[in-house]
């Protein structure tokens, strides 16, 4: 192996940036040289590869976003095309590819290894649904973005005595949602693996208040059926029976921008220099994630299609901590 490919695909994640900076310092140090994909799958297939040497990454680890760039790329889906990709990649002499993202970029890579071309994932996503690792890059500096937040809004509702319902990122993953309301102290959370409808929230509000609390926090997670929107007009509608006014914050793509946390710059760092020996190795159909205390290959196949499910004992956590 002389040559190896790196890109980001998929949402930004914090922490990106630390492992693309990992993947080309690592590859240098083994002696091999080290391209740029630009705007993920799009650029691969456009053919948008720039050199990547140890000075263009330096000064980078602290960003967040990707200075790869990333971007929605059907093409990549069309018949004959991820064929065209692998013998694009080979034309410019390229023996290897790390690809950082999630569950979407994750299938795009099996799709290339089953097309025989040598590919290592790395798990990068806010989410935290792929399967192959316990926490993925960028998740924890989300989740103190996201608690930060609960803690500025717990204020404000103390002072009011009002209920505050906090809507996070995570698409159909309630890990980051459920992840802040344990550690922001909420009374109520709400994701797509334990639905509770509107009433029923409405009910522990109320009973947050009638054992002497002076306000409440509730976290939803943006996949929920019973998301932010339709919880506020149930709260509108039965304002005056349910005695207490809701506010609604949607944290949005804030958790998703900004500055890494310092694990995910150890992470993106540690999975960047795996990913590159898994290939030197000849270990390739892999993803690379932080299993326990240690970084683990999972064979793709096991990853792209499937969803993680969150533990049981978090939900048990949540439940015995709300009260």
């Amino acid at each position: 192996m002389k040559r190896l490919a790196v890109l980001t695909s998929g949402g930004d994640a914090p922490g990106m940036n630390a492992a693309i900076r990992a993947v080309v310092r690592s590859a240098e140090h083994h002696g091999l040289e080290a391209i740029g994909v630009r705007q993920g799958y799009l650029g691969l297939v456009r053919g948008e590869f720039m050199p990547l040497g140890s000075r263009a990454v330096s000064g980078i680890i602290q960003k967040g976003g990707t200075i790869l760039g990333t971007a929605r790329a059907p093409e990549f889906e069309a018949p004959g095309e991820q064929s065209a990709a692998v013998e694009r990649l080979r034309g410019v002499g390229i023996d290897g590819l790390v690809v950082i993202g999630g569950n979407g970029s994750q299938a795009g890579a099996l799709a290339l290894s089953r097309h025989g071309f040598p590919v290592v994932g790395i798990s990068s996503t806010i989410d935290n649904d792929l399967e192959g690792c316990d926490v993925s890059l960028g998740v924890d500096t989300a989740l103190n973005v996201a608690l930060e937040a609960i803690d500025r809004l717990k204020v404000t509702a103390a002072s009011h005595g009002r209920v505050f319902l906090v809507e996070v990122m995570g698409r159909n993953c309630g890990y980051l949602a459920l992840a802040a309301g344990i550690a922001g102290g909420a009374e109520a959370v709400i994701v797509p693996e334990s639905e509770a409808p509107p009433e029923l929230l409405a009910a522990q509000v109320r009973r947050a208040y009638d054992v002497g609390k002076a306000h409440a926090l509730v976290v939803v997670a943006e996949g929920a059926r019973s998301a932010s929107d339709a919880l506020s007009r149930y709260f509108i509608e039965h304002r005056d029976a349910l005695g207490f006014d809701l506010r609604v914050t949607k944290l949005g793509h804030v958790q998703r921008g900004g500055a890494p946390g310092a694990f995910d710059r150890l992470l993106g760092s540690r999975l960047g220099i795996a990913a590159v020996e898994h290939l030197l190795r000849g270990e390739h159909g892999l993803l690379v994630g932080l299993c326990g205390s240690d970084v683990r290959g999972t064979p793709l196949e096991h990853v792209a299609g499937h969803k993680k499910v969150i533990p049981q004992h978090l939900f048990e956590i949540a439940h015995c901590l709300s009260r």
